[in-house]
């Protein structure tokens, strides 16, 4: 363009964007693996930035400034264009360990960190890794009717609550979530309120509470939301390893924040030294410690504010995506100051609500007549 003063074709970009990510490839003896494009930037960016920050003190201001602010832009604009990333799996993983070669190589020679210390933050290491991997299963995604892998908008049933059989009933339904509009069918003896969709993407009947991912493709019993940070749904099958996941996370990083702030500054709380430590700086080694530091508590503080939410809501017994149709709906209430949204729909009390929530995904859901129709 530069050269002719001539603009690209429509698409030009995409297709040197398309071409460069195909013939990324890491050479392999069964054959060269593809590499996936959003897997390299943190892979590079981040010890980069890291080591950059831990030169100057402004430098580390504003490079710790600046990073979430970009992850955040990032996030949008692929949530903004509906499409699915690993990025933010790629940052995770890496900054996890990372974070721990930093910790071994710079803190532990120091001679202040006990190896029973080391011990407890590599376990908590492994627990959380374990429970992230659960938490990448099926997160209760429905059975695609045979035929169907790419539905139509089309063939929705057309049936009248006179003419169907066992009482049901079709009513139409209003789209939710991005979805299309559809139909919602209403079993006689079911409690009000508790409803089954018809998925039009999907070509299926859902129960309630399920929902269809727009990143996914999928219908997802009881989903929840779709986190970038494990790119996949969290629904049914693996809430509850996506929250032991969140906790052990809080529990490994706020012990390696303390155990590396006892070690760079020496003869204060975790808490005073986060924000003054004159000896931070004194030498390259206790900077890009205490630089990691700072990223660590930059993440944990995001991380806590998720799960906090997500606590939230099992004791309300509410989903996000339920708390986001309830705020498009103004059908909700806010409360603690806007941090949960209360439905009331399966508010049952703080003990039944856990209860539920502990126990939902025990045992393979049951099919109905209904549902295999």
């Amino acid at each position: 363009r530069w050269l002719t003063c001539r603009s690209l074709p429509p698409g030009a970009l995409e297709s040197i964007a398309d071409a460069i990510a195909d013939r990324l490839r890491l050479p392999w003896f069964s054959g060269a693996v593809k590499i996936h494009v959003s897997l390299v930037p943190p892979l590079v960016l981040l010890p980069v930035f890291l080591h950059v920050a831990a030169l100057h003190f402004l430098l580390g201001l504003i490079v710790l400034t600046s990073l979430p602010a970009v992850v955040l832009w990032y996030y949008y604009l692929t949530h903004r264009r509906k499409e699915r990333t690993l990025f933010f799996l790629s940052l995770g993983l890496f900054s996890l360990g990372y974070m721990y070669y930093v910790f071994l190589q710079e803190v532990v020679p120091r001679g202040h960190v006990q190896r029973s210390q080391v011990a407890a933050l590599t376990g908590g290491l492994i627990l959380m890794l374990a429970a992230l991997s659960r938490a990448k299963r099926d997160p209760g995604y429905l059975p695609t009717p045979a035929g169907s892998e790419e539905p139509s908008r089309q063939g929705l049933p057309h049936r009248s609550g006179r003419g169907s059989s066992g009482g049901l009933h079709a009513a139409s339904g209003r789209a939710v979530n991005g979805e299309a509009k559809g139909y919602s069918r209403m079993s006689a003896d079911e409690p009000e309120g508790v409803r089954k969709d018809w998925c039009t993407k999907c070509q299926l009947v859902r129960p309630a509470r399920a929902g269809h991912c727009r990143l996914c493709g999928r219908c997802v019993r009881r989903l929840d939301h779709h986190c970038v940070w494990i790119n996949s749904c969290v629904g049914e099958q693996n809430h509850r390893a996506f929250i032991l996941a969140l906790s052990f996370f809080m529990l490994t990083s706020v012990y390696g924040i303390t155990l590396t702030l006892h070690t760079v500054c020496r003869g204060r709380t975790p808490f005073v030294a986060l924000f003054y430590c004159p000896g931070a700086y004194s030498d390259y080694s206790s900077a890009l410690s205490f630089t990691c530091v700072w990223y660590c508590a930059i993440v944990t503080a995001g991380m806590g504010y998720i799960l906090l939410i997500q606590l939230l809501n099992i004791s309300y017994n509410v989903t996000e995506r339920e708390a986001r149709l309830a705020l498009r709906d103004n059908t909700g209430r806010r409360l603690l100051g806007g941090l949960v949204i209360d439905t009331g729909q399966y508010n049952r009390g703080f003990l039944c609500n856990w209860g539920h929530f502990l126990s939902m995904g025990s045992s393979p859901p049951l099919h109905s007549a209904e549902d295999i129709v």
